[in-house]
C-alpha cells in the first residue's frame, strides 16, 4: 500500500501542473478576445482607443518610429570606431616599420572603411519608412 502512495504523488502533481498551465492559457485567450471586442466596439462608435489600451501595438508603432534613428546612430559609431583603429594602425605600423607606406596602406584602408560607414548614417532616411502593408490605399 506504501509503495503505491509513493508513486502517486508525482503523477497527482504533474497533472494539476498540466491542468493549471491549461486553465491559464484559456483564461489568457480569453482575456485578449474580451480585449479586442472592447477595442472594435469603440472603433464602431467612433472613439479612437488610448495608446494605454494596446500598449502592445503602441510600442510597435514606436519602435518603427526609432528604427531610421537607431541605423544611423550605429552606422556613425560604426564608422567613427573604424576610423580610430584605422588612425591607431597607420600610426603603429608607421613607427614600427621602415616603410610609411605600408602603415599608411593598411592604415588608410580602415580609414577610408570608416568614413564611408560614416557618409553612410549621413544618407540614412530621418524619417521613419512604414512597411508597405500600413500605407493607405486610395479608393
Amino acid at each position: 500500500m506504501g509503495s503505491e502512495v509513493f508513486w502517486l504523488i508525482p503523477i497527482v502533481g504533474i497533472l494539476g501542473g498540466i491542468s493549471v498551465a491549461i486553465t491559464s492559457i484559456r483564461a489568457g485567450a480569453r482575456l485578449r478576445e474580451l480585449r479586442i471586442r472592447e477595442r472594435i466596439a469603440m472603433i464602431e462608435k467612433g472613439l479612437v482607443p488610448a495608446p494605454e489600451v494596446d500598449p502592445g501595438g503602441f510600442d510597435r508603432a514606436m519602435g518603427r518610429h526609432d528604427l531610421a534613428y537607431s541605423r544611423a546612430r550605429r552606422h556613425r559609431s560604426a564608422g567613427i570606431t573604424m576610423m580610430g583603429v584605422g588612425f591607431g594602425l597607420m600610426l603603429l605600423i608607421t613607427m614600427l616599420s621602415t616603410s610609411a607606406r605600408t602603415g599608411l596602406g593598411v592604415g588608410g584602408f580602415l580609414v577610408v572603411l570608416g568614413l564611408a560607414c560614416l557618409i553612410n548614417s549621413l544618407f540614412e532616411s530621418r524619417a521613419p519608412s512604414l512597411p508597405r502593408s500600413e500605407h493607405k490605399s486610395l479608393p
